[in-house]
Parts: structure tokens; C-alpha cells; sequence
């Protein structure tokens, strides 16, 4: 069984044999709908790669951008021509989450280099709010907050404002000299990921700079409705996973999180397990 983790800024693998990791392998994010598809191919060629020769029974890919049709048959081509002969499942990596909890029934809320809430009733219906990649929204996400930090602190330059520590951090993160080279260096980031490790700064400077702990409690606030948006959509409360690398490895955001939906665990297992559950039980 191959589980596959395809991520906005990183992806994993891992084969699985009689209930045994057997390999694993981690590279580059590898969004169908964020990047060319001539990266794409090149990147999950390289991860797969990293498993060495493999045969694989079935494989469930968990994908950042399988929402977008024209990304997700463009995955299964890809995934067909590089594992001939394997039962090729394709999801959106929000799946993952429940899956890897052992849940069936709950709501999912990622916050890593995007953001997303997913959820699936006792009847198999299923609703996802956010996830609309990094140009249009992602609130709450690293890009998002990152991003955000940028439009505050051009804005304390156009006023004329000290730009703080928030603006200082900034400033050393890009290795910019003044605000004018902090934007003709986000400009030159191509990628969602670029920006996500950007995200950093607010956190570490939350505490002495209102206006990152003010972005902190904003993300909260975003997450939160997608949470909100999902359970009434399916009139489901929960249980509610926390995931995501942003989320589960920023104290201060989970709190502020756990303010907004209520009772919430922390998804344990990495993503990519659920995704080699989801391929076993693509043969059953």
C-alpha cells in the first residue's frame, strides 16, 4: 500500500507491506493547481524515487489542488504512468486528516502553508470550507498570515510609522535593507511555500508588536468559520482534528484556535498514514 501526502510546501510517501512501513520519502510540495505541471511531474517523479523500486498494490494520493478537475486528472495521468498496475485513489489532503485519526465522522482543520476545514456526517456527505489557494484566500494559513504582515507594514511605511518589531523582523527575514527591497523581494517569491516561511515572524514577535498578536487572533478568527461554515453546512459538531504544520507547531495560534471551535484534539499521526488507510480500503 502506498499512502502519498501531496502538500502546498512539502510532500511525503510512505509503502506500506503486511501492516509494515517498508519505505518513506519526503521532497517538495507538488500542488497540481498552484505549480506547472512540468514541475509536478519532476517533483512526485523525485519522491517516488526516494522509496527506490517499489511495486504498489494501491495508492491513495492526498493532494493539495485535487479539488480543480483539470489538477486532479492531471495527478491521476501522472500517478497512472509512474505506478502502472496500482489501484490509483485521489483525494483532496484534507481527507487524510480524518483518516489518519481513525475517524470516519468529524471535521478536519488544517493550517499549514494553506488552510481548510473538511468534514464527513454518518451519511458520507461531505462539505470543505477555504482551501481557495494562496491568491484568493487561505485565512489563516502561513501564507495568509505572512502576507498580512507585509500589508501592515507597508502601511506603517506609507504613514510613516516606526515599522516595529513586527517590521524589523520582516526586514531581516527577506534580507531587505528598507521597505522598498521587502517588496521587490515578496515579489520575486513564486511559490505559496516561499511566503508560508515567511509566517515565522509574527509569532516571534507576537509579544512585543500589538499588531502581529492582533494578525494571531485574526488567523484564529478565520479558521474558526471555516469550522463554523462546515458544521452547519452538515449540522455536525465534531470531533474536530486539529492538523497542519502551522497549527500544530504554533502554541499561540492553536489556543487562539481552540477559543473558536471548542473541544478539539491534535492529530497524532502524520497525514500520509491516513492516506495509506484510504488505499487499503480502496480494495475492500
Amino acid at each position: 500500500m502506498l499512502g502519498l501526502d501531496i502538500g502546498g510546501s512539502s510532500s511525503r510517501a510512505r509503502l506500506v507491506e503486511g501492516g509494515r512501513i517498508v519505505a518513506e520519502a519526503e521532497g517538495p510540495g507538488a500542488n497540481v493547481a498552484a505549480l506547472p505541471p512540468p514541475v509536478v511531474a519532476d517533483r512526485l517523479a523525485a519522491l517516488l524515487g526516494g522509496l527506490g523500486a517499489i511495486g504498489a498494490d494501491a495508492c491513495c494520493a492526498g493532494s493539495a489542488g485535487a479539488e480543480v478537475p483539470a489538477g486532479r486528472e492531471r495527478l491521476a495521468h501522472l500517478l497512472a504512468g509512474l505506478l502502472p498496475g496500482s489501484r490509483i485513489t485521489i483525494v483532496h489532503d484534507t481527507r487524510l486528516v480524518l483518516a489518519a485519526a481513525g475517524l470516519d465522522i468529524g471535521i478536519a482543520l488544517i493550517s499549514g502553508t494553506g488552510s481548510v476545514a473538511y468534514g464527513r456526517d454518518h451519511d458520507g456527505r461531505e462539505a470543505r470550507a477555504g482551501g481557495w489557494g494562496w491568491l484568493i484566500g487561505d485565512d489563516g494559513s502561513a501564507a495568509w498570515l505572512a502576507r498580512e504582515a507585509a500589508r501592515e507594514v507597508m502601511r506603517r511605511s506609507d504613514s510613516g510609522a516606526p515599522l516595529g518589531a513586527l517590521g524589523e523582523a520582516m526586514l531581516e527575514a527577506t534580507h531587505a535593507a528598507g521597505t522598498t527591497e521587502l517588496v521587490g523581494a515578496l515579489h520575486a517569491l513564486s511559490e505559496p511555500g516561499e511566503w508560508a516561511a515567511l509566517a515565522g515572524v509574527v509569532f516571534d514577535t507576537a509579544a512585543k508588536d500589538p499588531a502581529a498578536d492582533s494578525l494571531v487572533e485574526r488567523a484564529a478568527a478565520g479558521l474558526g468559520e471555516l469550522v463554523a461554515v462546515v458544521r452547519r453546512r452538515l449540522a455536525l459538531e465534531g470531533p474536530v482534528v486539529l492538523a497542519g504544520g502551522q497549527l500544530l507547531n504554533q502554541p499561540r495560534l492553536e489556543a487562539a484556535v481552540r477559543k473558536q471551535v471548542g473541544a478539539a484534539v491534535r492529530l497524532e499521526e502524520p497525514p500520509v498514514a491516513g492516506a495509506v488507510r484510504l488505499a487499503e480500503l480502496s480494495l475492500s
